[in-house]
């Protein structure tokens, strides 16, 4: 009896070993990580992939102890059907569950990018590195900051862009509709805001400026849009850039050009829509970035004589 009563005591002894050691390997491996590496790198799940190879190039890509771990977690919690394709950011310094809580839930490797106000729809594609397609994209895409996939493609990116412009232009709809003025013509008007003057109050008596302009059938002659059709860096205007013939040449062609030479932020459009009247007829900017304003002709010619050598 005696015997007996010691090999169950062995039993119970090596049963309670061998538990304490798989609980601690499960605790190991699962819930303790790879290493202390902090550096994050890309870890792709491609579509179809199913849990056993994601598990696998885990393994291999060095994130993770062994595939088992990640393999057993992942069927433990139910959601080996759940795992998203994608491209994520992991680092050996995370555990089983904070990887496969990424990878679950989707949430993939994002950049965050800042399209400043007066970018063109150029200017975005190369900060981007992506073509954007559509018609009519100019002025449509809302200058902000997003969060885009690392692996974004341009269709992606014009819906967001102008998502965000529906949103941020939906308030003010009525008002626009009251203007007795169309959206195309508020932010054909708001670009040249952005681009010809800085602050809300310049851009306000521009706004005014510019709309007399267009009632008195008066040339705007604003040096944006010809930049725009050059796409010179300068502001400098030559006298062959003025005889380009381009309905966007505003020396050349009344009313405004045909849309917007740049996608404007939300002051330029309120500044559009909301001019602030004045008695000045002419306006010029320095080198030094100071708008000044003017009533007459030969005052504006006067003050380009001495600020524009």
């Amino acid at each position: 009896m005696r015997k007996i009563w010691i090999k169950f005591l062995k039993g119970i002894f090596i049963f309670s070993v061998l538990s304490f050691l798989a609980i601690f390997l499960f605790f190991w491996g699962i819930f303790l990580p790879k290493g202390k590496v902090f550096e994050q790198k890309i870890f792709s799940v491609k579509k179809g992939q199913g849990l056993f190879e994601i598990g696998e190039n885990l393994e291999k890509e060095g994130l993770i102890k062994n595939k088992i771990f990640f393999d057993l977690y992942v069927i433990l919690i139910g959601k080996q059907r759940n795992l998203q394709a994608g491209k994520y950011y992991l680092s050996p310094s995370m555990n089983v569950p904070e990887i496969a809580k990424k990878i679950i839930s989707g949430d993939i490797a994002k950049m965050k990018v800042t399209i400043p106000e007066g970018f063109t729809v150029k200017e975005i594609e190369e900060k981007l590195g992506v073509k954007l397609e559509g018609e009519n994209l100019e002025g449509y895409l809302f200058p902000d900051t997003y969060y885009f996939p690392i692996d974004v493609s341009g269709e992606e990116v014009v819906k967001v862009m102008k998502e965000n412009f529906e949103r941020k232009i939906l308030p003010y709809k009525e008002e626009i509709e009251k203007s007795g003025k169309t959206l195309h013509q508020i932010l054909t008007m708001a670009s040249l805001l952005e681009k010809e003057v800085k602050t809300k109050e310049e851009k306000e008596i521009v706004s005014g400026i510019l709309w007399k302009r267009l009632k008195a059938k008066i040339p705007l002659q604003v040096d944006a849009t010809i930049t725009y059709i050059t796409g010179k860096k300068t502001t400098k205007i030559s006298f062959e850039d003025l005889q380009i013939d381009s309905p966007y040449n505003t020396y050349k062609y009344q009313g405004l050009p045909p849309g917007p030479i740049c996608n404007p932020g939300l002051e330029s459009i309120l500044a559009a829509l909301y001019p602030k009247e004045s008695d000045y007829w002419y306006y010029l900017s320095t080198p030094e970035g100071k708008t000044l304003f003017f009533k007459t002709l030969k005052e504006h010619n006067l003050a380009k004589a001495k600020y524009l050598k």
